[in-house]
């Protein structure tokens, strides 16, 4: 079950330390967020009530976050949305020139929803989309200066995440029929030992 693998990573790696969590999954082609301030456990208990634990295929993504840009909220966890709900992004590091960034898409008439640095990117990536997740990705993060791990997903392509890393690990898990995407590998070992590293700049 994807909430289930989902959640099991993240409590894999409250170790780390964290104020919120949340998770974002793709079934019947519409992105399902779930967000909560605290534990693992209260997005666990959220997940049961809203989505139930039982969906099986499909994609998901989930983040746990310290509050570094805007206050411990469920507007500022993770995972962000563009403004069409279309686009899911969880991210990890410091997107360090987001306020120009931001401007310019508030100039363009985009509503930001959350304080934080991460939510630039979903609409980054949503304004270069054309078509192509991939490449809209690839696009988003070529304006942007700062460190990130992310991973993407799209109501628009339903089998696909995209993922990409510059001065924050992330490693690809391969299973049987399964891919799983983490920022350490304890969060996956229970999954599987094949494991590939993502170098810097690397987009799967």
């Amino acid at each position: 079950e994807v909430p289930v693998t989902l959640l099991e990573g993240l409590k894999r790696l409250e170790y780390r330390g964290y104020d919120s969590a949340g998770l974002a999954l793709l079934n019947d082609s519409k992105i399902v967020t779930v967000k909560t301030i605290g534990k693992v456990a209260n997005l666990e208990k959220r997940t049961a009530e809203q989505v139930g634990l039982e969906l099986k295929n499909g994609l998901g993504i989930a983040h746990t976050r310290w509050a570094t840009h805007g206050f411990p909220s469920e507007e500022n966890a993770h995972p962000h949305l563009d403004s069409t709900g279309c686009f899911a992004v969880v991210h990890n590091g410091i997107i360090e020139n987001y306020q120009v960034l931001k401007k310019h898409l508030e100039d363009q008439g985009v509503k930001f929803a959350s304080e934080t640095d991460s939510e630039v990117l979903s609409h980054l990536i949503a304004q270069c989309y054309n078509g192509d997740l991939f490449d809209a990705v690839a696009g988003a993060l070529k304006k942007v200066t700062g460190t990130y791990a992310i991973a993407v997903i799209s109501s628009k392509h339903p089998g696909v995440m995209v993922v990409a890393r510059c001065g924050s690990p992330l490693l690809v898990g391969v299973g049987s029929d399964e891919m799983f995407i983490a920022s350490d590998a304890a969060a996956i070992a229970g999954f599987t030992r094949q494991v590939i590293y993502l170098n810097d700049h690397d987009i799967a």
